[in-house]
């Protein structure tokens, strides 16, 4: 075999030039990743199918001189061919296209780690998002002192919230394929390697894509919760949790170059909760008995994690030499085991642990200790175990298990004096600095990071309007009397209290969490939250139900009218004498950016979310209470999503101070979490992030500035209510011209995607939004500013408007993310959907939609003084370096999945209508493919062609999805184009770094 070229046969692919040449460009070695995999997948359908891979290549020319020339000719060849192909061969080709569209994004967060490495090498001039630099810009530039700047970094706290909201389109199983294909590839880049090694790695990507190409794209059934927390829960397992301590370590680091000490060690920076399995909002799959198994679920998964640690840090902490309280803890401990040794060898030998069976002596108290956690890990997790069989009663809850006499019980509720705070402030003592072997310092910190520093998994919310079930529904409910009324002994739910289904359900729920671990729970959340007594019920019904401590209770704004009212909300609750003593100093209030913007319009909803903030800020300050708001952000802009550094600094000042809580949600998880080097990045602007927010707030925008935006909010939401809400024909238009009817069958999520029967109002904002996105015209985002923004100039505004664009960060980043999404939208694919799907009446209210798109784009280019869109380095567009050719890049894959996701419905459609004929595959992977269909066999069992288009249209729906998201700000992409000029070449002779995963700073 020879090695002196890489192109032998099948392996005929080119080494990106970034990897052959010095100080190649970034933007060079995207194109050359992405034109590596296209081959390694097309040598792939090559081989399966020879004809299929032909058409596949002919589509993606005809596909890429379209997006080139954009001449309708070019388009109407490419439709003509499409359409010319048989059911079974739309399916494959589908499945092609989101196969190479989900490998291009693959190429695009590669291309993201191997700048921030370059910047973290000195290679690039560095962004400021991060915490070392911004640690060195408040000092150095801001003049405040180290001592100022690590108390604030001393007392932030930024919580993540990980819910099931059904936007990851993708399949686990495809996604841990393509991790393997992300890691090799960036393995390439990163590794100075022999022939050898990269023919192996090149091997490892093409079998990856393989497994990935022959792996069923469709789920064809829907999740339960918890399936939806398991999801969730591999996050923490593979990488949170090994990437949280390094974090922290880090900081230390950049901390101690300042001469300042590290963090204190019961410090968290960071706290982790799930609403999975216990999102209620509209969801009647989340019962009670769903609630107790997530919790159970996250303890097991929580003390298996712990376990491993402990269990390999016995290893590496051989040292004698402890603090005196670890030197008692330890002696303490070796005393009670001595005097039943042998037993206590026994049982250790039938759990298999991997050494340390017997009693160790306290001349080793690290490993006495750590021996110790095992044993009582290793009960816990027994515990757990039964509560998921249902043998194991309400045992759980009391943290108690007998195991054997001769070993300890199980892990209660974690607490400050939890053993690996006493091992990490041990091993800082009788080191002086940091310990010698890296991975038992490490470990360490991993085990006191998730113990102390990291929050629950699970938390509750539900959509019940209480108050009206239990209570008056007037505000009355504040008097007095009925306050004192609620310390008396009288049940307000009597046993055998007849109620209505869904009330018995609330109670249950409440009933379940009294009998839950209290520190496996966080906040009881009313979703569409109206008034005090919606939270005053809460309050009250987890005092009969016996939830002790109570769960604190969060009202969740929503709806434009609901933002406007919360203040008032909040003014009745914390007047009164009996709720602040209640609530102790501290409340919560969350606020819903997918709700509002699918209410009001993305501009009026900024704008509300913007003011409520600052009102509900004062509101809490003059009754001396601390607000922490909790920001129920979506992944796309028109959810209330962005890049993560960018959405925080916009935020009004004194809003935030040092404690922010937001969702991080669907397919959100899996581009900040999905990746160690990624997830290093996330905590990285998180953290940088809010510390600037509490030090170099944004300055107040001027009254001028003020007056504007009100006008420009109150424009665009009459314009927006007008179309979506007051046009008769808008909702026929949008069930017509969009997949909105048929992305319930898609199975992302247990949730349906209505909360009941109804029109536009009882949509739920995710598939509001997704529907959009997959038509390409992207509706919700925009709709409404165009004509706030012309009615503002022909006002006389239009310098007025410039300066809010040049000087007020909310305001440059609202216009920002719209004009990011109007470049995505593409007007001639709308039209296209359009032609195919909707009746020619409605075909008015298209073009009148187009026109209205058309004219937003006009008025922000005017206003970001601009002559065509994504033009310069504008504030958003340097969270994603290249967006412009980024989103060339994907458009030859897009466009086609486009044209059979329109095919696929015109032909549902039509069949439902008229029927179709006989349809009789002939390809024998069809055939297996189609009998998958849960709707194949039986009774009522659906016709060949039906599941044919079904499953081509649920690929096209799933690839669409997959060629949005880079562009809408993950982690990876938040970079900034400052750190694009090389500074100086590589600095390795051989173009590459370290092939050891540093993550950052």
């Amino acid at each position: 075999m020879q090695l002196s070229s890489l192109n032998q046969g099948r392996m005929n692919y080119r080494i990106p030039s970034e990897l052959r040449a010095g100080p190649g460009q970034f933007l060079t070695g995207l194109r050359d990743d992405d034109s590596l995999l296209r081959q390694v997948f097309f040598s792939i359908l090559r081989h399966h199918h020879p004809n299929l891979a032909a058409k596949v290549d002919v589509i993606y020319a005809l596909s890429q001189a379209w997006c080139t020339s954009q001449s309708d000719s070019d388009f109407e060849l490419l439709v003509k061919y499409v359409t010319d192909l048989k059911p079974e061969e739309r399916i494959l080709v589908a499945s092609s296209f989101s196969h190479m569209l989900n490998l291009h994004n693959l190429t695009e967060e590669v291309n993201s780690s191997q700048i921030g490495r370059a910047v973290r090498l000195g290679e690039m001039d560095s962004p400021t998002r991060d915490t070392n630099h911004s640690l060195l810009k408040l000092t150095a530039v801001n003049g405040l002192t180290p001592q100022q700047v690590y108390d604030t970094l001393c007392n932030q706290t930024v919580e993540l919230v990980l819910t099931a909201h059904p936007t990851q389109a993708l399949r686990a199983s495809l996604l841990k394929k393509y991790a393997i294909v992300r890691r090799e590839l960036d393995t390439l880049h990163s590794k100075r390697m022999s022939e050898y090694e990269k023919i192996e790695t090149l091997e490892a990507i093409r079998a990856a894509v393989q497994a990935a190409w022959r792996t069923d794209e469709i789920r064809r059934s829907k999740p339960t919760p918890q399936d939806e927390m398991r999801s969730g829960l591999s996050y923490f397992s593979t990488v949170l949790f090994d990437v949280v301590p390094v974090f922290h370590r880090r900081v230390d680091t950049a901390l101690e170059k300042m001469g300042l000490p590290r963090l204190p060690l019961d410090k968290a920076l960071f706290k982790f909760g799930s609403w999975m399995g216990g999102d209620r909002d509209g969801n009647p799959n989340v019962t009670a008995e769903t609630t107790r198994d997530v919790v159970v679920l996250a303890r097991l998964e929580t003390v298996n994690a712990y376990f491993r640690q402990v269990e390999s840090l016995m290893f590496d902490l051989s040292i004698w030499r402890c603090s005196s309280e670890l030197k008692e803890l330890a002696e303490r401990i070796a005393a009670a085991e001595s005097r039943e040794a042998a037993r206590v060898a026994e049982e250790r030998k039938k759990r298999n642990y991997a050494d340390f069976w017997a009693p160790i002596p306290a001349t080793e108290p690290f490993r006495v200790v750590l021996s110790h956690m095992r044993d009582r890990l290793y009960n816990t997790r027994q515990v757990c175990e039964c509560i998921m069989c249902g043998t194991g009663g309400h045992i759980f809850t009391r943290g108690r298990y007998p195991a054997k006499p001769c070993l300890p019980r199980c892990f209660g509720t974690p607490s400050s004096s939890h053993p690996s705070q006493l091992l990490s402030g041990s091993l800082r003592f009788c080191t002086h600095h940091r310990h010698p072997t890296e991975s038992a310092e490490s470990t360490a910190a991993q085990l006191h990071s998730w113990s102390a520093r990291e929050s629950t998994l699970s938390q509750v919310t539900t959509v019940h309007q209480l108050g009206a079930l239990y209570l008056p529904p007037s505000e009355g409910f504040f008097d007095p009397y009925r306050f004192r009324s609620r310390d008396g002994r009288r049940p307000l739910m009597p046993p055998g209290m007849d109620v209505h289904p869904d009330v018995k359900e609330v109670v249950a729920t409440f009933r379940m969490l009294s009998e839950l671990p209290h520190d496996s729970l966080g906040a009881y959340i009313i979703s569409m939250a109206k008034t005090a007594s919606d939270v005053l019920a809460v309050v009250l019904l987890q005092r009969e139900t016996g939830v002790r401590p109570a769960l604190r209770v969060v009202p969740l704004f929503e709806t434009l009218d609901d933002l406007h009212n919360a203040p008032e909300t909040m003014t009745t609750l914390l007047s009164n004498d009996w709720y602040r003593a209640h609530i102790n100093g501290m409340h919560e209030c969350m606020i819903g950016y997918s709700d509002s913007g699918k209410d009001a319009g993305r501009l009026a909803a900024a704008w509300a979310l913007y003011e409520t903030q600052e009102k509900l800020v004062a509101v809490a300050a003059k009754w001396g209470t601390r607000l922490v708001l909790f920001h129920g952000r979506g992944g796309t802009v028109g959810r209330g999503g962005g890049p993560t550094h960018m959405a925080i600094r916009s935020q009004p000042s004194g809003t935030i101070n040092g404690h922010l809580r937001v969702t991080v949600q669907g397919e959100i998880i899996e581009q900040q979490f999905g990746e160690k080097e990624v997830c290093f990045r996330t905590l990285d602007l998180y953290t940088s992030a809010v510390l600037e927010a509490a030090l170099d707030p944004s300055p107040a925008p001027r009254q001028e500035w003020r007056d504007l935006m009100t006008l420009l909010a109150a424009d665009s939401c009459d314009m927006y209510r007008s179309i979506v809400y007051r046009t008769p024909e808008f909702y026929d238009y949008f069930m017509q011209s969009t997949a909105a009817s048929e992305l319930g069958r898609l199975n992302i999520g247990s949730r349906p995607s209505s909360r009941k029967q109804g029109g536009i109002e009882t949509l739920r904002a995710i598939p509001w939004i997704f529907a959009w996105t997959q038509q390409r015209l992207h509706l919700p985002v925009w709709l409404g500013i165009g004509e706030a923004l012309e009615k503002a100039a022909e006002r006389g505004y239009q310098p007025v408007l410039q300066d809010m664009y040049a000087n007020w960060p909310f305001f440059t980043s609202t216009l920002d993310l719209v004009e990011m999404v109007l470049a995505k939208a593409d007007a001639r694919l709308s039209a296209f959907y359009e032609r195919t799907l909707v009746e020619p009446r409605l075909a008015d209210l298209g073009e009148r939609l187009r026109n209205l798109l058309s004219k937003t784009q006009s008025h922000i280019l005017i206003v970001v003084r601009k002559s065509a869109l994504l033009e310069g380095n504008t504030p958003s567009q340097m969270s994603t370096p290249n967006l412009d050719e980024k989103i060339r890049l994907r458009s030859p894959y897009v466009a086609p999945l486009n044209v059979l996701q329109a095919l696929s419905l015109k032909g549902l459609r039509k069949f439902r209508e008229q029927g179709h004929g006989e349809y009789n595959p002939s390809d024998p992977e069809i055939i297996d493919l189609l009998s998958r269909d849960p709707h194949k066999k039986g009774d009522g069992a659906q016709h060949p062609y039906v599941s044919a288009m079904d499953d081509c249209l649920m690929i096209t729906i799933k690839g669409i999805a997959a060629g949005e998201w880079v562009i809408e700000g993950g982690a990876a992409a938040e970079l900034g184009r400052r750190g694009e000029r090389l500074k100086r070449g590589r600095g390795r002779e051989d173009g590459s770094a370290e092939g050891k995963g540093t993550y950052g700073m």
